[in-house]
């Protein structure tokens, strides 16, 4: 196995079902305990959801997988409760370096706005952020997880699914009113169900080397072009948790990928790029190819498809996890709707609306990034080259660089789910746009404004002195709480504190403000995912429960 790394063991704890107890039936069933299907199942049981995890294994990820998650990823964590972990352990970072043989050309910084709560990435290895969410999802007791339960049959029907599962006791059958299928790129059930999945493999390979080692190079992201070390391929460098050091060595289609992971080939390679002198250990060595591909539609009846079970991109930009959490984030307020007969299923067909475009918008960046970084003829490669040598020293070949571009949220912001903006407002927090994060004080003690937003409907109301709400304004807003889609309502404000036992946060360094283009009276509606879905420079509460309605395809 891994040095640094010991893997647990899960128990596998013999069902009721195999005995004949119990009636089989379950509102929710999550296939697949990977990032995706963790992050699906605790965002349903933290809203109240009774869920069953079943995964066909007893342990956490092997070897190199997903390394680097994004900044919004980071801020779903929060939400659900299990981020801090993951920052204690991973290696927070917000510069991208980019080299043409030896001289840099380009560099980035991903969060270069200050007063953020969360940085703009951190690498940390999977089968530590598996062991985070697994040890989250354990503290819920409405979240059940079965492992050494593999499924080898579903069958959808109008009101249920029906689902075989195999076990080392034996097999049993089961029901459930939703199946979240997280069971990865291959999905066996994708597969059963006889469903679509198209697109493109990459005619390339690349070596993953996992090296233990202890380096003083900055926790920056370093991505080569023609370096003399490995002259007319690639290189990437990432630094992990543990001083385990991830490099990916551009092989080309005609590697053997059997004689490549083989030490004798790997050690030299790591050599010539690090010197002689510098002491490692391997710690994984695999290669792979990739692809771009996806389903034409993400829900089919009862069965919902999440992550690499319903699109793929190659690893370049790191949107694999990140995009498949955020498949996440979209779906389980829309699910628990419709669960809870709030809204119609329709809803559900808005999640896969606003995640098929988000990931074209992710395949579409990931190719251009791949063929950027693997040109295909002499004259792209001529071109990509010229582009690296001139990018040095203009900013308009800089723009052209791509090595790689970074997982950032899409903005869904052609979502029928959005109310029209009415008024004009400056910046970037528009229908569809992701919330931004700003310094907040509050009565509890919160920080943050994302860590009081999300899970449910809620509206931003900006005034500079809370504790001059009028009795009109403060009736209106805690009026919203009532009706079978509460909204609760926040005051944002530079001071004060709201009567009528309205929530209150303080604006402590004017970046909401600023943020979101406040003036006194404008209003925000945010989504459960902590989305915008709507805002006015003025309150009237019959707009916001139509912002609301629209927005849970009650309209």
């Amino acid at each position: 196995m891994l040095n640094t790394y010991q893997y647990p063991k899960f128990e596998f704890i013999r069902p009721p079902e195999l005995d004949g107890k119990g009636d089989g039936r379950y509102p929710l069933v999550v296939v697949g305990a990977g990032p995706v299907g963790l992050a699906a199942a605790i965002d349903l049981a933290i809203q109240g959801k009774p869920v069953l995890v079943l995964d066909n294994d007893d342990t956490v990820s092997i070897g190199s997988r997903g390394v680097a998650y994004a900044k919004r990823v980071l801020e779903i964590f929060d939400r659900l409760g299990c981020c801090e972990p993951m920052m204690e352990k991973g290696v927070s970072w917000n510069v991208g370096r980019t080299f043409f043989r030896e001289e840099e050309v380009f560099n980035f910084n991903l969060c270069p706005q200050p007063d953020h709560h969360r940085p703009g990435m951190i690498n940390l290895q999977q089968y530590y952020l598996e062991e985070y969410l697994l040890r989250r999802a354990r503290e819920l007791p409405n979240l059940e997880i079965r492992f050494k339960s593999n499924v080898i049959g579903v069958t959808p029907g109008q009101d249920s699914v029906a689902v075989r599962v195999e076990t080392p006791d034996g097999g049993y059958s089961l029901t459930t009113d939703w199946l979240v299928v997280a069971d990865g790129a291959k999905s066996p059930i994708r597969t059963m169900l006889g469903l679509d999945i198209e697109g493109k493999i990459f005619m390339d390979r690349f070596l993953i080397a996992d090296v233990v080692m202890k380096a003083e190079y900055p926790t920056e992201r370093w991505f080569w072009f023609d370096p003399p070390f490995h002259p007319n391929q690639s290189v990437l460098l990432h630094r992990q948790a543990d001083n385990v050091w991830r490099i990916d060595f551009q092989l080309g289609w005609q590697a053997d990928p059997e004689e490549e992971k083989k030490p004798e080939n790997v050690i030299p390679r790591i050599k010539a790029m690090l010197g002689d002198d510098r002491e490692f250990e391997l710690e994984w060595v695999s290669v792979y190819t990739f692809q771009c591909r996806r389903m034409n539609r993400f829900n089919h009846g009862r069965v919902l498809f999440v992550g690499d079970a319903a699109h793929q991109v190659s690893p370049f930009g790191g949107r694999g996890a990140n995009s498949g959490i955020q498949d996440t984030d979209n779906l389980a307020w829309k699910l628990k709707l419709v669960m809870d007969g709030k809204a119609p299923a329709t809803l559900l067909d808005t999640y896969s609306e606003e995640r098929t475009f988000a990931a074209d918008e992710n395949i579409m960046n990931s190719t251009r990034s791949t063929d950027f970084i693997t040109p295909k003829s002499t004259v792209s490669k001529t071109f990509r080259n010229a582009v690296l040598g001139l990018a040095e020293h203009y900013a308009f070949a800089r723009a052209l660089v791509n090595s790689g571009r970074l997982s950032v949220p899409s903005l869904l912001t052609e979502s029928r789910l959005n109310t029209p903006d009415r008024d004009a407002f400056a910046g970037d927090m528009v229908p569809g746009a992701p919330m931004d994060d700003a310094p907040i004080e509050t009565a509890g003690g919160q920080p943050w404004l994302l860590g009081v937003l999300g899970n449910r409907f809620q509206l931003l109301y900006y005034v500079p002195d809370a504790s001059a709400l009028d009795g009109a304004t403060v009736q209106a807003l805690t009026g919203l709480a009532d009706g079978a889609i509460p909204v609760e309502a926040i005051v944002v404000a530079e001071r004060g504190s709201a009567p009528g036992g309205l929530k209150t946060v303080i604006d402590s360094k004017g970046c909401i403000r600023e943020r979101y283009d406040l003036s006194p009276g404008n209003t925000y509606l945010a989504r459960p995912d902590q989305h915008v879905t709507a805002r006015w420079r003025t309150l009237d509460a019959a707009r916001v429960r139509a912002a609301v309605a629209r927005a849970t395809c009650n309209a």
